[in-house]
């Protein structure tokens, strides 16, 4: 793509958000709806998992699921619902304090890193997916461009996540199958 054609793309963008305002169609509302459900339950579920975990890598990446992913997401999407004068979900869950100290619980009652990072890796692409099904379904400019971000922004962070795992030996081995 040359520097024209970016230009070109940005100003048709800016034109769009503008000017082509149509309320929310259902399938996008309904997207959002869903969108902001999970991710306020998948808040509440990382923070448990961040409290889990020891390594402190892994507690960051999981603190930077919580706060520049998964919170901003939903955010973004209950600002759109509004702007449009969707309902937002009522369903809430505690918050809870990171710890930055690994918690005294017993081995037999607390997931290993290794354990947390395939759940928090699995947690991550099954988001991605609906990220990626949501995006194909919307027709409002400004509502494929959050979930596009959305979806760059938690591929980084996947592969990071991966990286990880594959560093400490996280990630089970599976035999070729020669015959």
């Amino acid at each position: 793509m040359t520097v024209m054609d970016k230009v070109s793309s940005q100003t048709r963008n800016i034109m769009n958000m503008m000017f082509d305002k149509e309320p929310l169609n259902y399938i996008e509302a309904a997207g959002l709806y869903g969108m902001i459900a999970q991710g306020r339950f998948n808040v509440a579920l990382l923070q448990v998992l961040y409290n889990h975990a020891n390594d402190p890598e892994l507690k960051g990446l999981i603190k930077e699921a919580i706060n520049e992913h998964t919170k901003m997401t939903v955010n973004e999407a209950e600002d759109k619902l509004t702007d449009s004068d969707g309902h937002t979900p009522s369903l809430r869950f505690v918050k809870r304090n990171l710890h930055s100290h690994p918690l005294t619980i017993p081995d037999d009652a607390h997931l290993t890193d290794q354990e947390i990072a395939i759940a928090v890796g699995t947690m991550a692409k099954g988001s991605q997916m609906a990220l990626l099904t949501a995006l194909h379904q919307s027709y409002q400019l400004d509502v494929a461009l959050m979930f596009r971000k959305a979806l760059d922004d938690g591929l980084d962070w996947d592969y990071r996540l991966l990286q990880l795992m594959l560093n400490r030996g996280w990630l089970p081995h599976l035999k070729k199958i020669t015959h």
